[in-house]
């Protein structure tokens, strides 16, 4: 626990308890060459620019004779709008509520279900296999064995977001990873193509079965997704909950709490510890009163959104107090920099956070639910974030 020095403050003591803060002073950095952006107001003005466009993550490197064929996450400008707006309706509220809820909901209780039967499981591998459901529902991976496909699914993430090495070394890790990809294509994408040929759904499969995509343009949209919307929602389903055991008025106030009250509750932690913590941009336009100076166009940035979200012109007094009332004072919505901002902000928000706060509120309500064992906490270089594991939850055992 990183406990500073408290500032004067008249509603509660700032005490920076951040869980992942010390990691992340070590950590985040930007990229060589780029600048480094601290501030709420800078970040804005970098990501919600029309000539900001995608960097980092090898999006300066990928290229596509078709831009329909090539994820959202990598394209800019009107090409980046176009896909959006026919890709948005998966992910739009109204499919969320309509659509996604009643998978979160059902799948938690099954996996629920199972944990009871044990009365002890890891919260990592459980709210693992919540993300993969999820984003294999709306995806349209549906159509292989649930518990093959989430260990699949895994291991191609862990193997494919890693440094690339040199040497002999390199040369198994690439082969390594193309033989994990070819078994997920085979095993999960392959078998839902076929289905979805046979009978479409509201799902982005179908869409990419209908706009042609090449099979190659199907995996890139599968993985993207994937690191996307199943690593780093289990990570935030795994720190929401460690906030929610140790704090029992907390979690009382989320249990009773409405809709609204949940998500302002789980939207101020992302805000302290969002799971991303840096992200990057590369800027086609002047920009004026960057600390006083005027930078020119073709500038790197790195967003440093960890430091935005506690920026107090953004958040207000005490910026590392949990004050799940602080959007509504400050009249922000409450989402700060945690998905980012501007035309390449998190598309998938609102299915991260219900499914989040879908699955904690079944959670707490599980007999004798306890967490035997808090979460290690380790930094991933390469998604610049951090990662909980070997967290054990119990509880009462059901015959």
């Amino acid at each position: 626990m990183n406990d500073t020095a408290p500032s004067q403050c008249p509603m509660h003591d700032n005490i920076d308890r951040r869980k992942s803060a010390k990691l992340a002073e070590a950590n985040v950095q930007p990229d060589e060459g780029a600048r480094w952006v601290k501030t709420a107001e800078i970040a804005r003005k970098v990501l919600r620019s029309k000539k900001s466009l995608q960097a980092g993550a090898g999006a300066e490197y990928m290229t596509a004779d078709n831009p329909e064929h090539i994820s959202v996450f990598f394209l800019d400008g009107e090409d980046h709008a176009n896909k959006k707006r026919k890709t948005q309706r998966f992910l739009s509220p109204k499919a969320v509520s309509d659509q996604h809820f009643k998978v979160m909901t059902d799948f938690t209780n099954v996996l629920l279900e199972e944990f009871q039967k044990k009365g002890s499981d890891n919260l990592e591998d459980i709210s693992f296999k919540l993300a993969v459901e999820v984003v294999g529902e709306i995806l349209g991976l549906t159509d292989s064995d649930r518990a093959g496909r989430a260990h699949r699914i895994r291991r191609v993430m862990e193997e494919t977001i890693v440094k690339p090495k040199q040497g002999i070394a390199g040369l198994i890790q690439k082969c390594t990873q193309i033989s994990l990809i070819g078994t997920f294509y085979w095993r999960d994408v392959r078998p839902a193509i076929n289905a979805r040929k046979k009978s479409p759904k509201n799902d982005a499969l179908s869409y990419y079965i209908e706009e042609k995509y090449p099979v190659k343009s199907i995996i890139i949209e599968c993985l993207t997704y994937g690191a996307a919307g199943m690593m780093t929602t289990r990570e935030f389903i795994v720190m929401a909950a460690w906030y929610l055991f140790e704090d029992e008025a907390l979690r009382d106030r989320f249990m009773q709490g409405d809709t609204k009250d949940q998500l302002a509750i789980l939207m101020e932690i992302l805000r302290l510890e969002p799971v991303a913590g840096m992200i990057h941009r590369r800027l086609h336009e002047e920009l004026p009163d960057f600390e006083g100076e005027t930078l020119p166009s073709g500038e790197l940035y790195g967003i440093d959104l960890r430091k935005s979200n506690v920026d107090e012109a953004l958040v207000g007094e005490c910026p590392f107090a949990l004050d799940p009332d602080r959007a509504k004072r400050v009249k922000d919505l409450g989402r700060y920099m945690s998905f980012g901002d501007g035309s390449h902000s998190c598309p998938g928000w609102q299915v991260a956070l219900h499914e989040t706060r879908i699955f904690l509120e079944l959670l707490f309500k599980v007999p004798g639910i306890k967490l035997a064992r808090e979460p290690d906490i380790s930094w991933h270089q390469e998604v610049v974030g951090y990662e909980l594991r070997n967290a054990v939850v119990t509880c009462d055992k059901k015959d």
